[in-house]
């Protein structure tokens, strides 16, 4: 429970609703104790009438009102506990899944490299929901609960202590049994969340991917592995419910055999005389009232248990370490037309991703500001690692980055970042406009700036075709548009960021020969005056950088002009020699380097 104790220690704010709500639970507590007592009054008049020592209806008439009183305040009171409780939870959920979003937002990219976004999105939903559900139940139950038993056992032991002596050892007893039980349950369960999480993710992937599936005719297959993962759900289901109400029942009975005593103990006093028929309906009702908090019992520890489950899934991920303190939105950097400092030094560099051996040994270099240089190497030689490693996505195992002369492990990640544009291969759109896609690194660009970078990237002609221009919707990461349109947008976004260093990672290698014209007429405009790195597939664009850096084997090769690297023999020679070779060999060599003329 101390995982429920954090999540309400967490949101402070929402205490007041808690006391209400508890206020509003003990206050119908209250009134339904109430009720017996007016019950008992009733059942004595009517019986003392009847023997002829009472006369009128009156009294009995007040009796009813005052019973009806009582019903319509424990009506009201209950109406309003329960519209504190749904707000309490809403609010509560707001607040759980915003640092749970922020959380996420936090943590670097290694943790998503392991993760399926849909067990991400599951384990949210599983978690905040079921925790969220049994603090509004828990707040309204529990507390009226505890008054009606400490009110009931008050009561009874007036009345009768052996009555109220086993009413009394019920409660522990039963708790006892069921906190035991309950343990089997929490491993069960835990089985039960890994199945659901593991099918979540693999929905979100294949509806995110649905033409590879429906390409590949793998809908079956897909079906079967996803039914498989709910039908073990189910199994253990089975047995973790055949388990739970084996033992409940096995419980239940017990208590009905101490009901059984307690029901005749009062019968049996009431023939001898020692309770009047109104105390008798009155214990009767209080014992019936007794009843039903010691049978919400498993309902209650049942959904504690899954708030618990979920609690700990939910801080599982809040511990995770995050890649950098959280910072206050930070004022731009870099004023249009003013590019800040943007030297790029690596020094000595090593970096291996969890689990495997290095992709990048000893790496050094320098790349002047405003200098544009190219990055070549065979496939899975380190150049994409490079990049990610000077955005801090990940963090080296050994050596020093640094941009402007500033190590990057100190300067904080949003001011970094800020000082860098990147154009992907994949363009990585949002559903939503094309202005909101534009704009995404500057939501307040206006709509002029934001045409102004359309232009600069060749993307304002097709986007005025639309019916609603840039209001257009694109669809979930951009399926109405084109490769060439999409990778346009993405180039507009990264000229309206007016970063001073640019990185092109592999830019226009999917797009036919057409569209990368258009997209590399905006990538010359972008990168005028601009510190750029390029991972590049085509000889052409490497041709014109001022330098090449060469990668082998994760280290440094070579490093030149392309003139100086065309003539020493190493692997920009031997790309230009593959490329000018018509032999089956040198054009399959040449596809380990994904490079193209």
């Amino acid at each position: 429970m101390r995982s429920i104790i954090r999540i309400l220690g967490s949101a402070k704010e929402l205490w007041p609703y808690y006391a209400g709500i508890v206020a509003c639970s003990l206050a119908v507590a209250a009134t339904s104790l109430l009720t017996p007592f007016i019950i008992k009054a009733a059942t004595d008049y009517v019986v003392a009438t009847t023997q002829g020592e009472a006369g009128g209806i009156a009294t009995v008439i007040w009796l009813a009102a005052a019973l009806l009183v009582a019903d319509l305040t424990n009506t009201v009171l209950s109406n309003i506990g329960g519209y504190l409780g749904d707000t309490m939870a809403a609010k509560l959920r707001a607040r759980l899944s915003g640092t749970y979003f922020a959380k996420l937002l936090s943590l670097p990219q290694r943790y998503f490299d392991g993760e399926l976004t849909g067990t991400v999105i599951n384990r949210l939903s599983r978690s905040i929901t079921e925790t969220t559900g049994f603090l509004n139940m828990f707040a309204n139950n529990f507390f009226q609960m505890v008054l009606t038993v400490v009110a009931i056992l008050a009561i009874t032991a007036f009345y009768s202590w052996p009555i109220a002596l086993l009413l009394a050892v019920i409660y522990p007893i039963f708790m006892w049994l069921t906190t035991i039980t309950s343990a089997k349950w929490q491993v069960l369960e835990a089985e039960k969340n890994h199945e659901f999480d593991v099918a979540g993710g693999r929905f979100a992937e294949v509806i995110g991917q649905i033409r590879v599936v429906k390409s590949f005719v793998q809908e079956r297959r897909e079906l079967a592995s996803f039914n498989g993962h709910y039908d073990r759900t189910v199994a253990t289901t089975r047995r973790q419910s055949r388990y739970w109400h084996e033992m409940d029942a096995t419980r239940r009975a017990a208590l009905n055999v101490i009901f059984f005593g307690v029901f005749a103990i009062i019968f049996v006093q009431t023939v001898n005389g020692d309770f009047t028929i109104g105390v008798m309906f009155l214990l009767i009702q209080l014992v019936n009232m007794a009843r039903q908090p010691v049978f919400s019992m498993s309902y209650l520890v049942d959904a504690s248990q899954r708030a618990v489950a979920g609690s700990r899934d939910y801080f599982a991920v809040m511990a995770e370490i995050a890649e950098a303190e959280a910072l206050p939105t930070l004022p731009a950097r870099v004023a249009p037309g003013s590019p800040a400092p943007a030297e790029i030094e690596f020094d000595s560099v090593s970096f291996g991703y969890p689990g495997g051996a290095d992709v990048l040994t000893d790496v050094s270099f320098s790349i002047r500001q405003g200098e544009h240089v190219a990055f070549v190497g065979e496939s899975g030689g380190g150049k994409t690692t490079l990049v990610s490693l000077l955005l801090r996505l990940y963090t080296p195992s050994a050596g020093t980055i640094r941009v402007a002369g500033a190590d990057t492990a100190s300067v904080p990640l949003e001011e970094l970042r800020a000082d860098i544009g990147v154009v992907f291969q994949d363009p990585s759109l949002f559903s939503g406009s094309i202005h909101e896609n534009i704009a995404y690194a500057t939501p307040h660009a206006t709509t002029d700036q934001v045409i102004a970078a359309s232009r600069s990237a060749n993307a304002h002609d097709f986007i005025a075709r639309f019916t609603h221009r840039y209001e257009a919707q694109i669809g979930e990461r951009g399926l109405k548009l084109s490769g060439g349109q999409k990778q346009r947008i993405a180039v507009a976004r990264a000229i309206l960021k007016n970063a001073p260093i640019l990185i092109l990672d592999e830019a226009t290698s999917s797009l036919d020969s057409k569209s990368e014209r258009l997209v590399q007429e905006g990538l010359e405009h972008l990168m005028t005056d601009r510190t750029t790195l390029i991972i590049a597939h085509r000889l052409s664009t490497i041709s014109t950088v001022d330098r090449i850096i060469t990668l082998k084997d994760g280290r440094v090769d070579e490093i030149g002009t392309p003139e100086e690297l065309a003539t020493t023999g190493g692997i920009y020679a031997e790309l230009l020699a593959l490329q000018a070779s018509a032999t089956k060999k040198d054009r399959k060599r040449l596809q380990l380097f994904d490079i193209r003329a």
